[in-house]
């Protein structure tokens, strides 16, 4: 088989699946896992996969810039958010993540709400400025500007100086087994120390976050609290995630 053919035969396993174990795709081609891999690393520099231990996932739509994810509201993604700003609870102090559904999350909040609301996401902070009763505390740092997000030891410091209750979270992939991930390694770091200080987690899950990889791990599927899901999302996904232990929300 041609190097060309069997490339287009692990993407179309890869489509078919949703992951490629190594030793598995070795024995079913024919083929040495050395030359498995070697496919895979040249796929994954093209960005057509993630690898990660044994194998790849599919690699994450989710890592275009800000301002194009902005564009893209899906209906899912608006659903989601909605059910995320109906968990805040008055009084509450809230970590509320970066990315286009964390910003529709902080435009549905109620008026009526009193709460309070810690982001590194500027664009948050901007969109909650004329809320009439929601406090904004606007983390700072070095300005990641893929994501409009605040990265770096600065910002690492002020939130180990905030204890929330509840940490409202996007991620690029989402899989039960390899974990939350994303396509930076400072934003990575944010993400794992906002978890770290929030008494609950709930991840922000739309469609095309669901079972994909990019390069940086952030935590554990297990670490969170619980997951917002599509409500298409197939039933095999949400039996994964509640036998992890998470709790389910399908929006």
């Amino acid at each position: 088989m041609l190097t060309k053919q069997r490339k287009q035969h692990i993407l179309g396993k890869l489509r078919r699946d949703g992951q490629i174990v190594a030793t598995s795709l070795s024995a079913e081609m024919g083929l040495s896992e050395d030359t498995i891999r070697r496919d895979l690393r040249a796929l994954a520099a093209q960005g057509l996969l993630q690898r990660v231990h044994g194998g790849a996932l599919p690699a994450s739509p989710a890592l275009a810039d800000f301002a194009t994810r902005s564009t893209l509201q899906s209906t899912g993604k608006l659903a989601i958010a909605s059910a995320a700003a109906n968990m805040v609870r008055p009084g509450q102090v809230v970590f509320v993540d970066g990315g286009s559904t964390c910003q529709k999350l902080a435009e549905l909040l109620p008026p009526e709400l009193k709460a309070t609301v810690v982001t590194h996401s500027p664009t948050i902070a901007v969109a909650l400025a004329s809320h009439p009763h929601v406090q904004v505390v606007l983390i700072g740092g070095l300005l990641f500007k893929h994501s409009v997000v605040a990265v770096g030891a600065a910002a690492l410091e002020a939130i180990a100086r905030v204890r929330a209750d509840v940490y409202f979270m996007g991620a690029s992939g989402i899989h039960v087994q390899s974990g939350l991930c994303t396509g930076d390694l400072e934003e990575a770091h944010i993400k794992r120390a906002l978890m770290a200080q929030a008494a609950q987690t709930w991840l922000l899950a739309s469609a095309e976050k669901l079972n994909a990889a990019s390069p940086y791990l952030i935590a554990p599927c297990a670490a969170a609290t619980g997951i917002i899901l599509e409500r298409t999302t197939p039933a095999r996904d949400v039996a994964a995630f509640e036998a992890i232990g998470l709790a389910v929300v399908k929006a």
